[in-house]
């Protein structure tokens, strides 16, 4: 039987999913291509993923991945100034990109498009004839807008502006295409409250973990040598709201830990870590690591995984592998909203740096209610986190965005 052909665009490369979105719009193409002949049209922003572009051949019938300067495009974005738009839609604005989307529309004559972030909704203007969703995964303008509260001067300015301007962009996508979706239903519901006007377009489409690939393996080698106990942070480590958790973890919750148990050690576990994050190493304890080649021997061996990010949009992946690895996981009130789990009973969560303090110490104190916790936090990623299944209520908006 003839799949039908599907238009799919995403901001990033869809792979490798090595990062939180592109888990989300990997394990989205994966799914679309047992049903469908996927048109995959993407920019690449890192020069490495351009030797992985032919493996996408596995899931699409086409791809067309255009390279992207982040340096140049953020020059490039403040155009976006004076046509008085968002700067997210200049910075993915591409002439080669709304050529390709036209001849694979007029050529293949797909019925229906996935979008993946609202700053590529803008590339099915020109055709309104598509049966679209646009996954937004997070409400975007709302980071903005916590960015500026977060910064001063010209910067809080920019952001608050994005922040604006993205906002009457998100309404617009909604309002003209069939539905768009989120990674949670807090999500959701903040679009909703956002932009009453869309809301009925508005759907939750939670992310998954790949709860196979993410197990418990104590037997595994360790990354540590023995004798240390260890507290794990993942993440991309050139993304700010990750640069800012560590540093606000190092300065507010770690002296108080540091000083009192001699064998901990913190690792931040990521690519491409800023100046900023490299600096912590100079407290001997701390270790930053880079890019590591596979992630999970640092969560199975960590005896507490901490999530302190203080900015946070939709769900975050790297508590979810954190718990399907079994793990006890103490994150901020930010990093745990979206996921729908127990404080107390599948993580803990902390809202200020003493809160931090005292169920890390508790859970290294009591090590069995630790292995309880991340026991249970596996069995509720288990139960609820399910890429397949949540991915499924795509399908459903795909057949039916009336409903």
């Amino acid at each position: 039987m003839t799949r039908p052909a599907l238009l799919y665009l995403t901001h990033r490369i869809p792979y490798p999913p090595n990062k939180g979105d592109k888990l989300r719009s990997f394990n989205l193409l994966r799914h679309l291509a047992r049903t469908h002949a996927v048109h995959l049209g993407c920019f690449v922003d890192d020069p490495a993923d351009l030797a992985r572009v032919p493996e996408l051949d596995e899931w699409c019938e086409q791809s067309c991945c255009v390279p992207l300067s982040p340096r140049w495009r953020r020059l490039a974005s403040l155009s976006g100034l004076a046509r008085n738009e968002a700067l997210t839609l200049s910075y993915y604005r591409s002439r080669e990109m709304a050529a390709w989307v036209a001849r694979t529309v007029q050529t293949y004559q797909p019925a229906q498009a996935v979008v993946f972030s609202s700053a590529m909704a803008q590339y099915l203007a020109p055709h309104p004839e598509l049966l679209s969703v646009v996954d937004f995964c997070d409400v975007d303008s709302a980071k903005w807008a916590e960015y500026a509260n977060a910064h001063r001067g010209p910067l809080s300015w920019i952001y608050r502006r994005e922040a604006r301007r993205l906002l009457a962009y998100e309404t617009s996508v909604a309002r003209r295409v069939g539905a768009v979706s989120f990674v949670s239903e807090a999500e959701a519901d903040l679009f909703r409250a956002l932009s009453p006007e869309a809301a009925a377009k508005a759907f939750a489409v939670d992310n998954g973990v790949d709860a196979d690939y993410f197990t418990s393996d104590p037997d595994s080698p360790s990354p540590f040598p023995e004798g240390e106990i260890h507290l794990v942070f993942t993440g991309a480590m050139d993304y700010w709201p990750n640069v800012d958790a560590v540093r606000w973890f190092v300065r507010e919750v770690w002296p108080y830990l540091a000083a009192s148990i001699p064998e901990l050690r913190f690792t931040i576990v990521g690519m491409n870590p800023t100046h900023e994050v490299r600096a912590l190493q100079d407290d001997p304890r701390i270790q930053v690591t880079g890019k590591v080649a596979d992630v999970r021997p640092y969560l199975r061996h960590a005896e507490v995984v901490v999530a302190p990010l203080r900015i946070a949009r939709g769900v975050q992946n790297k508590v979810l592998e954190a718990m399907a690895c079994a793990k006890p996981v103490v994150a901020s009130a930010a990093a745990a909203l979206g996921i729908d789990a127990a404080d107390g009973e599948h993580f803990v969560i902390a809202r200020e740096a003493a809160d931090f303090v005292t169920a890390i110490r508790q859970l290294l104190a009591y090590p069995e209610h630790a292995r309880l916790l991340g026991r249970a936090a596996r069995s509720r990623v288990l139960e609820r986190f399910s890429w397949e299944a949540n991915l499924s209520r795509i399908d459903f908006l795909l057949e039916r965005p009336d409903a």
